[in-house]
């Protein structure tokens, strides 16, 4: 009798789109489904495993053998042999007690090489992919950061004597598209319906037309709509089209990316956004992360940022142990780690204090659930 295979979905999307909060809607609503989890995180800091871990809804053990499996550092497709096949074998010694394995990619993987590594013998009769599911941001892309039109990127890129390549950031953005069996337009709140229907159009025309697309605030989805949908995504990945297949550039390693860690204490959550707001004014940073402790408050206050906006919350309390340092990871392009390190203290000590107009106005604009938590 041949045993049923485990359904995985695999969720991707660019950096900031909105895929741990999907995670932990999913997760929040498995109204009993049993789910692993892999996350595949970027830079040295495990943010997006320490906020599932923080969700309550059972993954504090994680550590301990419980639902929550980390990949640390790198791409999960520049690392699949190294990393990803000894943590699916633990998890099929394990598949009396699995219902469903959700894995998020790092923003800056290609979703194709995972799928296609559930072909590989040691794996593709315990598990399928259930579907690959990419997120967008709609706010980012309504403001054209990414290009759908690659022969006309490339066009303007030959017509114009400053540049010398077109932006990785466009090509990987279509590989994820392509690899989708669903796409989540996230945060469709934050755009106007002209502009929803724009993105909708310009991802439409990266996905053949059986893939469907669906709006969420959030990733507040119902879960009929994310689970079950038995693409069996292994068996026809080969035939979608990708700017890094085998015929492409044998020695692709992201090399394009950096991730760089800055820390400093921080005054509070005002001068801490300001002087964010400074480094990403400044540098070719796409993506922050991390945590800070700000003085007196007993709470951990979790940082997110993408581009220019920002979003901060108090997630949980520390813990007694828990050393109170504010640490974020920085990934973007030509980061100089030192640097950066005296840019950001230097930005600290520039940005407006508490209370002041300045302040006021940037907490406004980069921090839209300032009082949440």
């Amino acid at each position: 009798m041949q045993l049923r295979k485990i359904p995985v979905t695999v969720v991707t999307g660019f950096l900031g789109s909105g895929k741990t909060t999907l995670l932990r809607h999913i997760l929040e609503n498995a109204n009993g489904r049993r789910i692993a989890v892999i996350v595949n995180e970027f830079g040295e800091l495990g943010i997006d495993g320490e906020i599932l871990k923080g969700c309550g809804i059972g993954c504090e053990d994680a550590e301990a053998g419980g639902q929550l499996y980390e990949l640390a550092n790198g791409c999960l497709c520049c690392t699949v042999q190294e990393e990803f096949f000894p943590v699916m074998e633990q998890l099929v010694e394990r598949r009396d007690a699995i219902d469903h394995v959700l894995i998020e990619t790092s923003g800056l993987a290609l979703p194709k090489p995972l799928v296609q590594a559930f072909n590989w013998p040691s794996i593709r009769n315990s598990f399928t992919v259930d579907a690959v599911i990419t997120v967008v941001d709609t706010p980012a892309a309504a403001a054209g950061q990414f290009a759908a039109d690659v022969p006309a990127v490339d066009a303007q890129r030959r017509a114009d004597p400053n540049l010398d390549h077109e932006s990785p950031l466009h090509e990987l953005f279509e590989d994820q598209l392509g690899s989708a069996d669903l796409v989540v337009l996230n945060k469709s709140d934050l755009v106007d319906s002209a502009d929803l229907a724009r993105v909708e159009t310009l991802v439409r025309a990266e996905i053949p037309a059986s893939v469907g697309v669906v709006h969420a605030q959030r990733g507040a989805l119902d879960l009929r709509a994310l689970l079950g949908l038995q693409a069996a995504s292994e068996e026809t990945i080969h035939l979608r089209e990708d700017h890094h297949n085998d015929a492409g550039d044998p020695d692709h390693h992201h090399d394009d990316f950096d991730s760089v860690i800055v820390s400093a204490p921080t005054p509070s959550r005002e001068r801490l956004l300001a002087a964010l707001q400074t480094l990403v004014a400044g540098h070719a940073i796409y993506r922050v992360k991390g945590f800070a402790a700000l003085p007196d408050a007993p709470m951990r206050l979790l940082v997110q940022g993408v581009g220019r906006r920002f979003d901060s919350y108090f997630d949980r309390r520390w813990r007694e142990a828990e050393a109170r340092v504010s640490r974020f990871v920085l990934i973007g392009e030509d980061l100089d780690a030192d640097a950066l390190q005296r840019a950001f203290e230097t930005a600290l000590d520039a940005a407006p204090v508490a209370g002041s107009a300045a302040a006021s106005v940037v907490a406004a604009a980069a921090d839209p659930v300032a009082g949440r938590g």
